[in-house]
């Protein structure tokens, strides 16, 4: 079984978010949760296949209340040694180069919300359309980004409805704009008008089939 360091700091990387993907990915990584003062730790990455990052509520500028730049670069040395990275919503803003620092090429997380002919444009709990590889799905969105500087080095694995990347692969990374980890309950909120749009779990396999084609780089 693989192994997979969850980092979680509620709200910015929040325990819904931790815990939704603990449920979707436990039935083939051995996932264990972990805070941002354990990266200072010499042994922190023995024997870790994956460290992930999920989403929350904030904005991602926090990262500077959590990441020294000797943090940051343990991951990104983590990743030079053949590491994975997944990072969604929030955790997947963080591989940009304000932050850790980690995409090549000039791929760039950006807001979506902020894009031409983007669906959704507004900061609030929704669905985006999204076609995940020849896929059509609703999928829960909270300010998720896309990438920008699209190029043969990535692997796209599903668009937003304007065309921009929602999910890419690139080398041992993975990144995911939408939040398919999420559960139930998130369908049931605020916003009752998306109960509809419940994936029923379908979501959380599809985010472990890109987990497994990610940790197969």
């Amino acid at each position: 079984m693989k192994t997979m360091a969850l980092f979680m700091r509620h709200p910015e990387c929040s325990k819904d978010c931790a815990y939704s993907m603990v449920h979707a990915l436990s039935s083939i990584y051995q996932i264990r949760i972990f805070t941002e003062e354990e990266l200072d730790d010499d042994n922190f990455f023995d024997h870790l296949d994956v460290i992930a990052f999920p989403g929350g509520i904030g904005d991602s500028d926090s990262y500077c209340n959590f990441f020294t730049r000797r943090r940051a670069n343990r991951i990104g040395d983590f990743i030079s040694r053949g590491g994975h990275y997944l990072g969604i919503c929030m955790g997947a803003y963080w591989a940009g180069s304000r932050y850790f620092d980690i995409l090549d090429f000039k791929v760039e997380p950006v807001q979506y919300i902020k894009r031409p002919n983007a669906d959704v444009r507004r900061s609030y709990g929704t669905v985006a359309s999204v076609t995940w590889l020849d896929q059509q799905e609703k999928m829960y969105f909270y300010d998720g980004c896309t990438f920008t500087n699209e190029n043969s080095n990535m692997k796209v694995w599903a668009r937003y409805a304007n065309g921009d990347p929602m999910a890419i692969i690139q080398g041992n990374i993975g990144l995911i704009g939408c939040h398919p980890e999420a559960p139930l309950y998130w369908y049931e909120g605020k916003w009752k008008y998306i109960n509809k749009y419940y994936h029923g779990g379908r979501h959380h396999d599809l985010l472990l089939n890109f987990t497994n084609a990610l940790t197969e780089n």
